[in-house]
């Protein structure tokens, strides 16, 4: 054992020895005037943990292996191995255990106060704090980093079977679920799964005695979650994109699933950071700001908008606008790749129209293209971005259009104008 490990092992034991010390002072008053020597005497409480596990599980077998002590040793070393690997998790259990327990000990006593009155006159931040158990982090600030880093590994455990299980990035997933604002923007469950486990951590965080600690909790076991959510999300649109280069209809829906996960993400971001709660965080963390750039806030009063999630709402939208722009530009790529032929043929404008067609027969196959990847994205898009494609979709049209026929100096006869008209119209009504 070595470095950081060891020195934080060694303070365990140090605390541990300390604590013992403290219940052996408090029960030496209690046995005052008794036999105290027996009633006290405990082995050390550190070395028990440390040598009781071992000892347990290899004593049947040391009366068999009297003559073989190599046996004995290689037996203790490999218990002693797998106890040492166990006891991070072990300690990270007990560790939010313990949390739990200090939250329903401050609601027993926050009740209690309000009950006997108590509070009527404790109106003082500061008094009130004295009240929570968690105001121990106001003197450990590194105690809070630790639950935090707790918290964020605990949550992560937790996704990572819902990430990697290819059901969750479906819109639709039995057994789950599914909240309005996550029907509505045909959310899959992936993001759900994200926002439980970001809701967990706030309420985690209301525990916390002031809006200090509440700010810094967030932000080390907040932040990094959502940028998790973000990474994966980013993650399938590249693959998707790298595999197809999005020509493929099931990549256009891969991409639009991770742009239906952002939206709803950010929406209910937008909407938790109207609540009194994050708008404390928000003033906290532009007071921070300006007294750390000496009065110059700069951008303080456009992040304090969005409060303490301003950040991670920003890169939400930047990456929903991103891919909604990939996905015009994509298909007004195939588009243009399509009727290349209908835009080089300029001999066609001056011919008569064709029999029985409505529309140019070279022109049919671009629009066909058109209205499939259009009903591919109205389906798999939430009604909002898909707006966006339309929006980013018709100039690009109206561009490809005017530069590939009426700015080639084309002729055209009577019947030319009129089959221009035709196709346009029909453009239109599929579009």
């Amino acid at each position: 054992m070595k470095g950081d490990l060891k020195q934080q092992y060694c303070e365990s034991f140090l605390a541990l020895c300390s604590l013992q010390e403290l219940q052996r002072q408090r029960k030496s008053r209690q046995f005052e005037g008794q036999n105290r020597e027996i009633a006290l005497h405990q082995p050390l409480w550190a070395i028990e943990e440390l040598v009781n596990p071992i000892s347990i599980a290899s004593q049947r077998h040391f009366s068999k292996w009297v003559d073989k002590p190599e046996y004995i040793f290689a037996l203790v070393y490999k218990l002693d191995e797998e106890s040492t690997s166990g006891k991070h998790s072990q300690a990270r259990i007990s560790r939010l255990h313990l949390i739990d327990q200090m939250i329903e000990f401050d609601k027993r006593v926050q009740s209690l106060a309000s009950h006997s009155g108590i509070l009527l006159s404790l109106q003082e931040d500061a008094k009130l704090e004295k009240l929570s158990s968690f105001s121990v982090f106001i003197d450990r600030p590194d105690w809070l980093d630790l639950w935090a880093d707790i918290e964020l590994t605990d949550a992560f455990d937790k996704l990572k079977p819902e990430i990697e299980n290819e059901r969750s990035w479906s819109t639709e997933v039995r057994g789950v679920a599914v909240l309005s604002a996550q029907e509505d923007n045909k959310s899959p469950a992936i993001a759900s799964a994200f926002h439980q486990c970001f809701s967990a951590v706030i309420d985690r965080c209301r525990s916390l005695p002031s809006i200090e600690l509440r700010s810094r909790f967030l932000k080390l076991a907040g932040g990094p979650l959502i940028h998790r959510f973000l990474g994966c999300l980013l993650f399938r649109c590249q693959e998707a994109e790298g595999l197809t280069a999005l020509t493929d209809n099931d990549a256009l829906m891969k991409v639009a699933k991770s742009v239906n996960a952002a939206r709803y993400f950010e929406s209910i971001l937008k909407e938790w950071c109207e609540d009194i709660f994050f708008l404390e965080l928000g003033l906290d963390q532009v007071t921070q700001l300006d007294t750390s750039t000496d009065g110059m806030g700069f951008g303080s009063e456009e992040s304090s908008g969005n409060g303490i999630l301003y950040e991670e709402i920003r890169k939400l939208e930047e990456f929903r606008t991103g891919w909604v722009d990939n996905l015009s530009t994509v298909v007004l790529r195939g588009f243009d790749v399509c009727c290349r032929d209908y835009l080089k043929n300029k001999k066609q404008w001056q011919e008569k129209g064709e029999e029985g067609w409505m529309v140019s027969q070279s022109f049919v196959g671009a629009l066909d293209y058109l209205q499939g990847k259009m009903s591919v994205l109205e389906e798999g898009l939430n009604r909002t971005d898909f707006v966006g494609v339309w929006r980013s979709l018709a100039p690009g049209l109206d561009k490809l259009i005017f530069n590939g026929i009426l700015m080639t100096n084309a002729k055209f006869s009577d019947g030319g104008v009129e089959m221009l008209s035709n196709d346009l119209t029909v453009l239109f009504g599929v579009y």
